[in-house]
């Protein structure tokens, strides 16, 4: 298993990066806001989990360690794979997920793309006892606390990581905000790999 690489990174793309490791440019997939963090010819490190397929060999990356245990972990759950796994983590933090699975927010679970209630359900009932529970974020999430969203940090950083000035990223931002802004007015945390997209399509038509 490759648990991890190190190195300068070579390329950012909306659902992943490069990373040249002794000469050799390795592909991770990664979330919006482990992309975020990572800058053009900087060195970086990811923590990495390789999912092996017969036609395939597939490397995800991630932030820190308890990002990619999790991403692992939710796979065990009937019916998720690493795609699956990835959008579980775009949309929510390790924590936000335990603190889903462990309260049965269903509608936390079902925020994430590709996941209905009956799935939510069965991710609840296979991962309740694995995922771990923090009980502060546990207690938070039962008494309806929400920590506000930082949708615009992550989306400008990540855009700032593709190589666009931070002129061009606050330009962008605040095309995405009307969309931002009604996501979380009707109680759902705004999707930043969504958001980062449509950024980018509002750069690219400029």
């Amino acid at each position: 298993m490759i648990a991890s690489v190190a190195g300068k990174v070579a390329a950012i793309a909306p659902d992943g990066a490069v990373i040249e490791v002794g000469g050799v440019g390795i592909l991770t997939h990664c979330t919006p806001g482990t992309l975020a963090a990572l800058r053009l010819g900087e060195e970086a490190r990811l923590a990495t989990s390789l999912v092996v397929r017969e036609e395939s060999l597939t490397l995800y990356g991630f932030a820190g360690d308890d990002e990619r245990a999790v991403f692992e972990l939710l796979q065990t759950a009937s019916g998720v794979g690493p795609k699956l796994a990835l959008a579980m983590l775009a949309v929510h933090t390790p924590n936000a997920l335990r603190v889903a699975v462990a309260s049965a927010d269903l509608k936390a679970l079902t925020q994430v793309p590709g996941i209905g209630q009956k799935g939510a359900q069965r991710i609840v009932l296979e991962l309740k006892d694995r995922l771990g529970t923090p009980e502060e974020a546990v207690n938070a999430a039962l008494n309806g606390e929400r920590r506000p969203a930082l949708w615009r940090d992550q989306v400008h950083s990540g855009l700032v990581g593709l190589g666009y000035s931070s002129k061009d990223a606050d330009e962008a931002v605040a095309i995405v905000e009307p969309d931002a802004e009604a996501e979380l007015a009707a109680g759902r945390q705004p999707q930043i790999a969504t958001l980062l997209k449509a950024a980018l399509r509002s750069l690219s038509v400029r």
